[in-house]
């Protein structure tokens, strides 16, 4: 199944997704990023259902958000931890996270691909 790509954006209110192929003509806005991705779930399933195609779920959805709107909402993580865990220069993060600098596609990759990994990871991590 094709996978749905979606650019969000901070707005004054919340946040906005639209999305990335401009032959799908979706686009939305949530409070949070749950309501976002609810909504560009519906949003997109009532589009295909005026072209005549199936919905799609969750799972086919891909959101993107840069990395300094990544830090921002989910200021859970820090960034000075998850750079040591990289294997960057915390600094450096700081500065792709508050947009002084941009990352090279490459290091995005490398971040993302370490988020990912740690979430992983705390999905098979139980406490007690």
């Amino acid at each position: 199944m094709k996978k749905y790509v979606f650019i969000v954006e901070k707005t004054g209110t919340g946040y906005s997704a639209y999305a990335l192929d401009d032959n799908i003509p979706v686009g939305t806005v949530g409070n949070n990023m749950p309501g976002l991705r609810k909504n560009v779930l519906d949003a997109i399933n009532t589009w295909r259902e005026e072209e005549g195609l199936k919905d799609v779920s969750e799972k086919d959805l891909i959101i993107r958000l840069d990395l300094a709107q990544f830090f921002e909402y989910y200021k859970v993580i820090n960034s000075s931890a998850l750079a040591e865990r990289i294997g960057i220069s915390q600094s450096l993060l700081s500065q792709y996270a508050n947009r002084i600098k941009t990352p090279s596609e490459k290091q995005v990759n490398r971040i993302l691909t370490s988020i990912k990994d740690l979430g992983k990871e705390l999905t098979h991590l139980e406490l007690i």
